[in-house]
């Protein structure tokens, strides 16, 4: 292959199967990443997990901490600092409580997967270290969903730093897939006197990596990666410093990224608008 773009093979007969209407698409559940920055020397990198190659879904490519919005996050008044819900709401293109589910989704599972979270007991602080054992049982109790991240944060005694994150981008999974996400991105810098690790167990490995060695990797065909993880390296690439690419949020463009699939000229043409890169022809009369 020219790059490392996920491509499943299965995506050709499904996109003929919604183009003649034999296929009803999936309603996408909301979900939320982060790409988690820390600098150095040579400048920020990002953490980033490798899923695993038995998983389903993009098995073998590298991405971020992330997953689906838990619906009890939005019904329940959060200890917040950090702009409020209606600037949230306003700026994700959502309602109040449905913002507040997006942001405990990034903060959460940035904390379940990469044992990073982005809390502290005032406004003002974030928790040093949370390495121990108890903190390990409220992360596997975050995970089997026991507890919503909202009485986690109550019982814990913290306050969810929404100042933290920047909203990046938002893509939405293509029509012809089977399970879909409205998946909104968002940037963070690693807080003080944490570290990471590979707390996912659909991840074989994570790094730290500039986003410039990224998506070389990426163009080499030697990382795989999805359309969304490489776009939004390569936006993240000319930022000099984690600051720098906070500070650079705010003029990213929310607008949803959705593929569209057309029949031209005897061919299925898939685009993601915007990313012209990503675009595939596909045969009528075969796979890709």
């Amino acid at each position: 292959m020219a790059n490392g773009q996920w491509y499943p093979p299965e995506w050709p007969d499904r996109i003929r199967a919604l183009s003649s209407g034999e296929l009803t698409p999936a309603t996408p559940r909301r979900a939320a990443t982060v790409m988690l920055l820390r600098d150095s020397a040579a400048g920020p990198a990002v953490h980033m997990l490798r899923r695993r190659a038995s998983m389903a879904f993009a098995g073998g490519a590298y991405a971020y901490p992330g997953g689906g919005v838990d619906p009890r996050d939005d019904d329940h008044l959060v200890r917040w600092a950090g702009p409020p819900l209606a600037e949230w709401a306003e700026r994700l293109g959502v309602d109040g409580p449905g913002a507040q589910a997006i942001v405990c989704a990034a903060v959460r599972e940035t904390f379940e997967e990469a044992g990073v979270l982005l809390a502290g007991p005032t406004p003002s602080s974030v928790v040093g270290d949370t390495t121990g054992d108890d903190w390990e049982a409220d992360r596997e109790a975050l995970v089997a969903r026991d507890v919503s991240f909202a009485e986690f944060l109550d019982r814990r005694g913290l306050v969810l730093r929404s100042d933290l994150l920047a909203a990046w981008a938002r893509w939405i999974t293509p029509e012809f897939e089977p399970k879909r996400y409205d998946t909104f991105f968002f940037v963070a810098a690693l807080p003080e006197g944490q570290r990471t690790r590979n707390a996912s167990t659909e991840a074989d490995r994570t790094v730290w990596i500039a986003p410039g060695e990224a998506t070389e990797g990426y163009d080499k065909g030697e990382l795989l990666m999805m359309p969304p993880t490489i776009a939004t390296l390569r936006q993240l690439s000319p930022h000099g410093s984690a600051a720098d690419a906070l500070a650079a949020a705010s003029g990213c463009d929310l607008t949803p990224v959705l593929a569209q699939a057309r029949l031209e000229d005897g061919e299925l043409v898939l685009t993601w608008p915007g990313h012209e890169e990503f675009t595939k022809h596909i045969p009528t009369g075969g796979p890709a």
